[in-house]
């Protein structure tokens, strides 16, 4: 697990306020370049760089600068194109985007009009949208080389012409760049704002809609929110209608497997035309920790319900992948659909795991997990 946040242990007292910076190991960029830069090392800094960072192990070295700020040990990570965000007057530090990896997430609100019994972000009614300003400027610093970032919320779309504005702009600043944007979709139901989206044509952008079930009345429990299934589905339709690219993701526990098979055959029979299913296990934080003792059924129970859901997306030729379990709690049968997905900054392995001959092939756990519950038939193979 690789933690994103960490303490700055010390720092000037003239640094103040907010700066989001991009990590550099380079100390002899023309000075042109070095604003907006934060050199990453333990020898002196040449004037021109907004920070230099050094870790708490060498908080003995003397830089000769006055703009070290030295960092937890928790953050030795930090690499070239990294970006950062140093929080001076809270003592905090927060990795906005790595280079390295293929997990980059950008929070945009924790807003939501959904309550979702098992969200992993709780929705805050606060106004947030110095979040949407940060991903503008994180999106500014991102190499082009990029293969894929992620939009998550809360739900995004509640900026309206604002969410319509970041995507722009993400088009732009990255043309080659995948996109993932989780939203729960109603925002789509309008069929104007859903025109605004599509016109941006960008070329590789999924939007993942929670789709909970085909009883409407079940979905909208589960979301916690009235009529939330009928904007769901039409704004699916909608999406569709203008040939956008769509993901119907399942979060799999008790109020949504009994009825798995009649929700694949609800899709395979109205929904077929749709890009991606994801049927994806529990992340124990946010909401999911207080229901638990409601919504835990353990993958290993339902693994043959699995299985015969996932017959029925296969059969229909609909392209399916089950997200967030253990391949010892899983069928044979199961295998081909299955992705290791755990972002690599939350991903976790129990003790169990250690003589497993299929660790590597095997995506673990959420760190969440192994601290609350996980499957009881857990068994390394050998």
């Amino acid at each position: 697990m690789i933690k994103l946040h960490g303490k700055i242990i010390d720092a000037p007292a003239e640094l103040i306020g907010n700066k989001i910076l991009t990590v550099t190991t380079n100390a002899r960029l023309p000075d042109a370049l070095k604003r907006g830069k934060a050199f990453l090392g333990s020898e002196s800094v040449s004037p021109g760089f907004d920070a230099q960072i050094i870790f708490e192990s060498q908080a003995n070295v003397s830089t000769g600068s006055t703009s070290s700020a030295v960092l937890a040990n928790e953050l030795g990570y930090l690499g070239e194109g990294d970006v950062i965000r140093l929080d001076f007057e809270n003592r905090k530090a927060h990795t906005l985007f790595r280079a390295s990896s293929e997990h980059n997430t950008l929070l945009l609100t924790e807003r939501c009009n959904h309550y979702c019994l098992m969200c992993s972000q709780p929705p805050k009614d606060v106004d947030d949208s110095w979040l949407l300003t940060e991903a503008f400027e994180v999106i500014s610093r991102i190499p082009t080389s990029t293969k894929n970032i992620g939009f998550s919320g809360g739900e995004p779309t509640l900026y309206g012409n604002s969410f319509i504005e970041l995507i722009q702009f993400t088009k732009n600043q990255l043309p080659n760049t995948a996109l993932d944007v989780l939203t729960n979709g109603r925002k789509f139901a309008n069929i104007e704002f859903t025109k605004q989206f599509a016109s941006i044509d960008h070329p590789d952008c999924y939007l993942g809609i929670p789709l909970y079930s085909e009883d409407p009345a079940i979905h909208d429990y589960v979301v916690q929110a009235n009529c939330a299934y009928d904007e769901t589905i039409r704004g699916i339709l909608n999406l569709k209608r203008f040939q956008q690219k769509v993901e119907i993701r399942v979060v799999l526990h008790r109020h949504t497997v009994p009825r798995l098979h009649h929700l694949a055959e609800f899709i395979c029979r109205n929904l077929t035309f749709v890009d991606h299913v994801a049927l994806m296990g529990l992340e124990m934080m946010g909401f999911t920790r207080a229901n638990l003792d409601d919504l835990w059924i353990d993958p290993y129970e339902y693994k043959d319900q699995l299985s015969v859901a996932l017959g029925i997306f296969n059969a229909y030729g609909l392209r399916t992948s089950v997200y967030n379990h253990q391949l010892c709690v899983i069928n044979k049968d199961a295998e081909q659909n299955y992705v290791k997905s755990i972002s690599d900054w939350k991903n976790g392995y129990v003790a169990e795991c250690d003589r497993c001959q299929r660790r590597h092939e095997c995506g673990g756990f959420f760190a969440s997990s192994i601290e609350h519950r996980f499957s009881r038939y857990m068994k390394a193979f050998q």
